[in-house]
């Protein structure tokens, strides 16, 4: 059951979007040329191309988003998932995924996608707890972000 709103991606949302992202990623990894091009213009990059950003809202503030890139087998790739440093541990990615779910369903889509790293455990552990499953014979160099070593995807 969904305790907080979520909202979908408006311009001026932007800047919440790319923050939280430049957060976690500078915190595990280096920001690749392929993560600027998203952040700097998620209009373009996602939302004109069919796909959606979600935002978990806590008292108005932005504490999590996720976005749904389309896929041209009218699946979509989950990308971009964070949530806040201090909201962390507090289920809020939980209540992102499902609505990724949600939305992804109601779409028709066939499935869902998503590529992250073996560092990542409790990402890993969120997206088993929802079905993904890993996608067997995908090599290093099989994504445009290095530090990708895991791919699993949630047939609907």
């Amino acid at each position: 059951m969904r305790t907080m709103p979520i909202v979908e991606y408006h311009p001026g949302l932007a800047g919440a979007f790319k923050a939280l992202n430049e957060a976690w990623i500078t915190q595990y990894f280096a920001i690749e040329a392929k993560d600027r091009v998203v952040l700097d213009d998620p209009q373009a990059k996602i939302i004109d191309r069919g796909g959606r950003i979600l935002f978990l809202m806590k008292a108005g503030e932005v504490v999590g988003c996720c976005a749904l890139m389309a896929m041209v087998d009218g699946g979509f790739e989950v990308a971009k998932m964070a949530v806040a440093e201090p909201h962390k541990g507090k289920g809020y990615g939980r209540e992102l995924m499902a609505a990724c779910v949600e939305r992804a369903r109601a779409a028709g889509a066939p499935r869902l996608y998503l590529e992250t790293n073996s560092a990542l455990a409790p990402a890993l552990a969120l997206y088993r707890s929802f079905g993904f499953r890993e996608l067997s014979g995908m090599k290093r160099g099989a994504s445009d972000y290095a530090r990708v070593d895991v791919w699993m995807e949630l047939v609907l």
